[in-house]
C-alpha cells in the first residue's frame, strides 16, 4: 500500500498493552490515512469512512474484529509516540525519494514553522502546537515535521528534524529564526548547503552585511566583487521586479570563521507595481553556495516560500487544518502528520487535474481513483 507504507510504518510502536489489542495497529493506521485523504477531519469521520468502505478495507486488511470505534481511534493516536511515527514518516520519504530521483542531490528544502491554533488546552494549561516542517519544493513532498517542545521555540527543533533528513547535497533554507551557527554547521556536516535569512536576531552580522552590500550596490568597487541577476513578471495589472546581488568577499566579517561553510552574502530585493501602488523591500542573507552565483541564490530564496504556497496553505484551505480541535495527548500532531501523508500522496498522482480539494472527494467517491492514491 501506498509506495512502501505498510514496509516502513511495520516498527511503529503500538503503545498499547498486547492483552488489550482488538485491532492491529497497521489497519488503524491505513483506515485513518484513506480516510483522511477523503476528507475526514475527526476521528468520528474516520470511524464512519472505514464502516462506508469495510467491504473495500476487506479486500486488503484482516479486519478480524471489525472497523474500529471512535473511541479507538482517538486513544491510540493520543498514546502513539510522535517521534517514532516520524521516523517511520521520514523512512518513507526517503525511500520514496529515491525512487524518484536517486538523490536529494541538488534539492532545496526550505524549513518552516506553523502553529496548530486550535490545538491548546486552556484546562490542562496545554498550549497550542508549534511546528517545524521540511518541504521538498522540487518534489512537492512534505520531508518531515517535529514539534517544538513545551516552553522552546523552532531553534531546538530544526535540528532535530535536519538529523532526520538527508542532506547530502541539498540546499537548505530558512528565516530569520534558523539563522544559527550551530544550525548552519549542522547542514555542513550533514554535507548540505544552507541560505538563511538575517534580521534582528542576529545584530551584528545584519547590521553589517546590510551596510556592506548596501554600500557596495550604490557604489560598486574594484576591491569587492559584487555578482546580481534581474527577474521581471506581472500579470492582472501586477508587475514584479526580483533583483539579487551576491559576493564571494566574506572575509571582512570578523565573525567568518564561526560560521562553518560560510562563502556568500546576498542581497535581495522584491520591488512590485500593482496599480498606483509601488512597494519595494530588501532583504539579506548569508550562504554556503558559491557567491559568484546570483541566480541559484535568488532562486534558493523565491522557492524558500514553497513551504507556505505549496505545504501550509494546502494544510488550512483544503484540510482545514487550523480549525481543527482535536488536543487529547499526542491526538493533534499525529493527526497533522496523517495530513501531511495524504497531502503527500495527493500531490502526487497526477491523472486526476484538479486541485487538492477535488482530488480528495474523488477518492472517496471512486474506489478505483483511491488505489491510484495509494499506489495500489
Amino acid at each position: 500500500m501506498a509506495t512502501g507504507i505498510r514496509e516502513h510504518f511495520a516498527e511503529l510502536p503500538d503503545p498499547r498493552q498486547a492483552s488489550g489489542r482488538r485491532h492491529r495497529l497497521g489497519d488503524i493506521l491505513a483506515i485513518s490515512i484513506c480516510a483522511v485523504i477523503c476528507a475526514a477531519e475527526q476521528w468520528s469521520e474516520i470511524e464512519e469512512f472505514g464502516q462506508a468502505k469495510e467491504a473495500w478495507f476487506r479486500t486488503f486488511l484482516r479486519l478480524a474484529q471489525g472497523i474500529p470505534s471512535e473511541d479507538t481511534f482517538r486513544r491510540v493516536f493520543a498514546a502513539l509516540d510522535p517521534e517514532a511515527f516520524e521516523r517511520c514518516f521520514i523512512s518513507w520519504i526517503k525511500a520514496w525519494i529515491k525512487a524518484l530521483s536517486g538523490s536529494s542531490k541538488g534539492k532545496l528544502i526550505p524549513i518552516d514553522g506553523k502553529t496548530l491554533r486550535h490545538s491548546f488546552d486552556r484546562a490542562n494549561g496545554k498550549v497550542a502546537i508549534h511546528r517545524v516542517s521540511a518541504w521538498g519544493s522540487a518534489n512537492g513532498l512534505c520531508f518531515g515535521q517535529l514539534a517544538t517542545e513545551a516552553k522552546s521555540n523552532e531553534i531546538t527543533a530544526i535540528p532535530k528534524l535536519l538529523k532526520l533528513l538527508d542532506l547530502e547535497g541539498a540546499t537548505v533554507t530558512s528565516d530569520a529564526i534558523g539563522c544559527q551557527k550551530a544550525i548552519a554547521a549542522q547542514i555542513a556536516e550533514q554535507g548540505g548547503d544552507y541560505v538563511l535569512a538575517l534580521k534582528e536576531n542576529q545584530v551584528t552580522l545584519h547590521e553589517e552585511v546590510k551596510l556592506f552590500l548596501d554600500h557596495n550596490i550604490a557604489a560598486p568597487s574594484r576591491e569587492f566583487a559584487i555578482y546580481s541577476c534581474q527577474e521581471t513578471d506581472g500579470d492582472h495589472g501586477r508587475v514584479e521586479i526580483r533583483r539579487a546581488w551576491v559576493t564571494p568577499a566574506v572575509d571582512w566579517f570578523e565573525d567568518c570563521g564561526q560560521w562553518k561553510g560560510l562563502k556568500s552574502f546576498a542581497a535581495v530585493e522584491c520591488e512590485r507595481d500593482v496599480g498606483d501602488k509601488i512597494t519595494c523591500e530588501r532583504r539579506y542573507f548569508i550562504s554556503s553556495l558559491d557567491g559568484t552565483d546570483a541566480a541559484r541564490i535568488a532562486q534558493a530564496v523565491r522557492n524558500h516560500w514553497s513551504v507556505e504556497n505549496n505545504l501550509h496553505w494546502s494544510l488550512d484551505v483544503s484540510f482545514h487544518e487550523d480549525q481543527s480541535r482535536i488536543r487529547k495527548g499526542h491526538g493533534a500532531e499525529n493527526f497533522s502528520r496523517l495530513r501531511r501523508i495524504a497531502l503527500n500522496l495527493l500531490k502526487q498522482e497526477t491523472t486526476c487535474r484538479r486541485g487538492i480539494k477535488t482530488k480528495r472527494l474523488r477518492a472517496g467517491w471512486d474506489e478505483q481513483y483511491m488505489c491510484q492514491v495509494l499506489q495500489i
